[in-house]
């Protein structure tokens, strides 16, 4: 028998197996193709979602009433935006602090109508190397920075105040958005979950043209009424679990002076004040065993730099606690009208319309004198507010049973 037939029939053979292969490989292809846009336009998609409706304001995407104009997560990503808005914005005063300025001092007010743009860059619980990061952060963005006013709290020289989870190095003294803040913004669940919020808000009141936090300045709102009380109650009691501890830092007085050295070495003006929390906060100050190194505090910042008192006991932090106030919002945080009256103190604008025992200018001078007054004024405020006091002892004996029985745990 020939064996050419069986030769001639070899490529045959090779020839079918290889377009066997061919086409499998191109369904292994289809597949793997398949498989890429299967999981890349979910993601794809939830992307531009986010950066469409930009709930952290970092996109500076358009707000569209009904859609987008509200944003509920913002104020808890000021970190983020505000680093960015400093960036667009390149204002010429700024103002530093806690969320007591953050809340409290508006930018556009009209002493400032001749330093504009300003800007709030205050923070949630900063500690004074945070400042002093944002504070370079906005020299780096705008060379030509007139005026700073920074509002300034004890408890930022607290030891145990770490920097907060959401401070990040990298994001500062940049001229854009970070790669990492982009892909977080933009592919993150928790980015998702908060445009999702922000289109339910946005559609409970559609035709609120809402520019909140533009300036950074972000006041309480939507304050529940008739709860009072309870906010300052739960407000000292926040107070106790987060600086119960307190020990003083010698780190942060440095980063502080360092904060006065840089707007020196630029040219910048600069006013620092203490903010006005309650009188309450002082009796929670006390209650912690802290209030000589509360006085010693004062007399080190005052080394460094003047400072406008705007604490204690007067006619504004004495208000009385109850359901319907006009100055404060909770035992720390004060409202706009107050803020005002601290920038027109100050700022020597309209000097008449602020009460003549709210705000004092601290130097080495008359620091002890001072210090002597705040506690005759202690003293005469303790008795005729018994009740206050008892409150905060009773929040603070609370405090601490319940401290004990999570370390028995």
């Amino acid at each position: 028998m020939s064996i050419f037939p069986k030769l001639n029939s070899a490529p045959s053979e090779v020839s079918t197996k290889n377009k066997s292969r061919n086409t499998s490989s191109k369904k292994y292809s289809r597949f793997n193709w398949g498989f890429i846009a299967a999981a890349l336009i979910p993601t794809l998609s939830v992307g531009l979602f986010n950066i469409i409706v930009d709930p952290y304001d970092v996109f500076d995407t358009p707000n569209f009433l009904g859609i987008n104009h509200s944003k509920p997560e913002k104020d808890n990503t000021d970190r983020l935006f505000k680093a960015l808005d400093i960036i667009r914005i390149k204002p010429v005063t700024i103002f530093l602090g806690s969320s007591r300025t953050k809340q409290g001092l508006n930018p556009s007010h009209p002493a400032l109508s001749s330093n504009q743009p300003a800007y709030n860059l205050a923070l949630n619980g900063p500690n004074n190397y945070e400042i002093f990061r944002y504070l370079e952060h906005a020299i780096a963005n705008q060379k030509d920075i007139k005026e700073v006013i920074f509002g300034v709290d004890f408890f930022m020289f607290n030891s145990s105040l770490k920097n907060q989870p959401s401070f990040s190095e990298d994001r500062l003294e940049k001229n854009h958005l970070t790669i990492n803040d982009a892909i977080t913004s933009t592919f993150s669940w928790d980015a998702y979950s908060k445009s999702i919020e922000t289109i339910k808000a946005s559609l409970k009141d559609p035709n609120k043209n809402d520019d909140y936090g533009k300036n950074g300045f972000m006041p309480n709102r939507n304050l529940e009424k008739g709860q009072n009380e309870w906010r300052f109650s739960s407000g000292i009691t926040l107070y106790f679990s987060l600086h119960s501890d307190y020990k003083f830092s010698n780190q942060y007085l440095s980063d502080f002076k360092r904060i006065v050295d840089l707007c020196q070495e630029h040219g910048i003006t600069l006013k620092v004040f203490i903010s006005p929390s309650h009188a309450i906060d002082l009796e929670a100050i006390r209650a912690t065993g802290r209030w000589e190194v509360f006085e010693q505090w004062q007399r080190e910042i005052v080394k460094i730099t003047p400072v406008w008192d705007f604490s204690g006991y007067n006619s504004i932090t004495t208000e009385p606690i109850s359901n319907s106030m006009k100055n404060y919002a909770d035992n720390s945080h004060y409202t706009k009208p107050i803020g005002d009256l601290i920038l027109n103190r100050i700022l020597s604008y309209k000097a008449e319309t602020v009460p003549q025992d709210f705000g004092i200018l601290l130097t080495p001078d008359n620091i002890e004198s001072h210090i002597e007054q705040l506690r005759n004024d202690r003293e005469l405020w303790t008795k005729n507010n018994p009740d206050k006091v008892k409150l905060v002892e009773d929040l603070k004996r609370e405090y601490d049973s319940k401290r004990a029985s999570n370390i028995k745990k």
